[in-house]
């Protein structure tokens, strides 16, 4: 009996800080803010951009996602970044969700503007671009060659020819013979 109870009481110690550990992690989720001013940015799509994600301008790390949410209205994704204090960005700035590469995470990309006024805290960028989401692509890419993959062609190909073989009548081989 001796030995039991340190092993419960063990037990029941890791219990309790895996439980402070869970409802500490659920609590903090979704949200992230630190010191900076927010910015607003709205996209079609976000894909994989997580809330935490950077933002960066020149591959330099300016800020970082602190909110995503659904325009119920417009179905659009609202992104609320925040920006830090030392950074001002011009008011015809763009933003854009890029990706660090093919394994690589989604980022917000901002592209500086050349205005002299700044944007405010709170305010919107007025041009985005949404996510490019590279199965789509690789999809279509795939598909569009998959059509033209079945056809075989009746006509023999005209001869080339080469440095050993100069083809028969090199008039039927130019482009303007085509025509």
């Amino acid at each position: 009996m001796a030995r039991k109870l340190p092993e419960l009481l063990t037990g029941f110690a890791v219990i309790i800080a895996s439980a402070a550990f869970l409802v500490y992690a659920l609590s903090a989720s979704g949200t992230v803010t630190t010191g900076g001013y927010p910015l607003q940015a709205q996209f079609a799509s976000i894909g994989g951009l997580t809330v935490g994600a950077d933002v960066k301008i020149g591959g330099v790390v300016i800020g970082h996602v602190a909110d995503e949410r659904l325009d119920p209205n417009t179905y659009a994704a609202i992104v609320r970044l925040v920006i830090d204090n030392g950074i001002k960005v011009p008011d015809d700035s763009s933003a854009a969700i890029s990706s660090d590469g093919l394994l690589g995470g989604n980022y917000v990309s901002v592209s500086p503007g050349g205005s002299n006024n700044m944007l405010a805290a709170g305010q919107s960028f007025a041009v985005t671009q949404s996510a490019i989401n590279i199965e789509d692509l690789l999809g279509k890419f795939i598909f569009s060659m998959g059509g033209t993959s079945g056809k075989t062609s009746t006509q023999a190909a005209p001869a080339q020819g080469n440095a050993s073989n100069p083809p028969a009548n090199p008039a039927a081989l130019s482009p303007a013979a085509a025509k």
